[in-house]
């Protein structure tokens, strides 16, 4: 491992434990050239996932970028960050789980939309007015009015 700070790749890890759920290693690391620490995370990928977007191009799929987005749908909600952990790390299994490599970025709209309707009621509607891009505000009131919700 190559230290973030100088490039050396002499690293020693100094500590390694599980996350809470179990479904990443943490290491604690120290460069032997600089003296610095810093942390790293070591999860299983069980395939390489492509994203085909809606444009056609098809791009790697990127967790973070992901999990960034759930983050922003439930800013200021409460919900705890190990639970965002989870939730994200439930979409991904399913995604990889799925048998497909190449997936859509429609179907990870849809998964996470899934996912949030059942956690947070007002994220679900936050990322639902990103994803389905509404403009308008009678954009969101046809959508609460799917929902059964008084608009």
């Amino acid at each position: 491992m190559h230290c973030p700070f100088c490039g050396h790749d002499d690293t020693q890890v100094k500590d390694s434990r599980p996350t809470d759920d179990g479904s990443a290693i943490r290491r604690r690391r120290f460069c032997t050239a600089c003296s610095q620490r810093f942390t790293t995370i070591e999860r299983v990928q069980l395939r390489e996932l492509t994203v085909i977007k809606t444009d056609g191009r098809r791009v790697p799929f990127d967790r973070d970028k992901l999990a960034r987005s759930v983050r922003i749908a439930l800013r200021k909600r409460p919900v705890q960050e190990e639970r965002i952990e989870r939730i994200v790390n439930g979409i991904v299994r399913q995604l990889e789980a799925s048998g497909d490599s190449d997936i859509t970025s429609k179907q990870i709209g849809e998964l996470v939309m899934e996912t949030l309707k059942e956690v947070d009621p007002v994220a679900y509607v936050r990322f639902a007015s990103v994803y389905r891009n509404f403009r308008e505000a009678k954009d969101f009131e046809t959508f609460l009015g799917e929902l059964g919700a008084p608009t």
